[in-house]
């Protein structure tokens, strides 16, 4: 999230990173019983909680043996006053499911800019294991390089960062943890972690907590939005969620 730190100070405003969040029940389904996931679609900062409006998706989908499919039932909710959305999908087969959204640009006047986080996360079905380094076909988006699933606290995980079909180098990725447990950072600068891509798209960060975690590409996107009789930029975001667990 690229800020003008002084200003944002100076206005009292938080300059925590915003994260688009498409968060389902588990990440992976080996039973009947785990079989209705329920997704949660937030825009939020997920380390101290603070939740912004996300307006009805303009899209949310998922992508599953190289079709895409509309998720239909959004259901609206409240919380601090601010919407956010949850939906219900059955998994009736083996796969790797890619649950996405593509949210209606939101307009953060601390920063003068319009944000647009892009959001998947990856579910496997009944040990399907296929498939899920394949691209959705967003216009920015994370594909990975570590299988987004199955992953203990403490792995490395990696992906590539794509910007209308290209790796997007030296690219800003954020890092926040989805702080559902009342932990508290050292310090500010712990609550987003930065790594940047490298010449080919690519990063890594080992996820030292169980839980979820948010990687967030930031794109200064090719397109403007006119707001109020003025020209802002927009913050496109490619955003992965994936899970880390602990042996039981």
């Amino acid at each position: 999230m690229k800020i003008k730190s002084l200003a944002l100070m100076l206005l009292g405003v938080s300059a925590y990173a915003h994260f688009g969040m498409v968060v389902p029940s588990n990440s992976t389904v080996d039973d009947e019983k785990e079989a209705n996931l329920q997704i949660t679609y937030k825009f939020t900062h997920p380390f101290e909680g603070d939740m912004m409006n996300l307006a009805l998706p303009n899209e949310a989908g998922v992508f599953v043996n190289g079709k895409k499919e509309a998720i239909k039932g959004l259901k609206e909710l409240k919380e601090d006053k601010f919407s956010y959305f949850t939906a219900s999908y059955d998994v009736k087969e083996p796969g790797v499911y890619q649950f996405y959204m593509d949210p209606k640009p939101y307009f953060e006047p601390a920063e003068d800019k319009f944000i647009r986080h892009i959001t998947k996360t990856v579910v496997d079905a009944y040990g399907y294991g296929e498939g899920w380094d394949k691209p959705v076909g967003l216009k920015a988006e994370i594909v990975p390089l570590t299988r987004p699933y199955g992953l203990y606290k403490g792995n490395l995980f990696s992906g590539v960062v794509y910007y209308k079909g290209k790796p997007a180098k030296n690219v800003t990725v954020e890092v926040e943890y989805y702080n559902t447990k009342g932990l508290k950072a050292p310090s500010d600068a712990h609550v987003t972690q930065v790594v940047n891509t490298n010449e080919q798209g690519e990063f890594s960060f080992a996820m030292p907590l169980e839980g979820w975690w948010g990687f967030a590409a930031l794109i200064d996107d090719d397109q403007k939005i006119k707001h109020e009789g003025k020209e802002y930029p927009v913050e496109l975001g490619a955003v992965i969620w994936v899970q880390t667990k602990e042996y039981k």
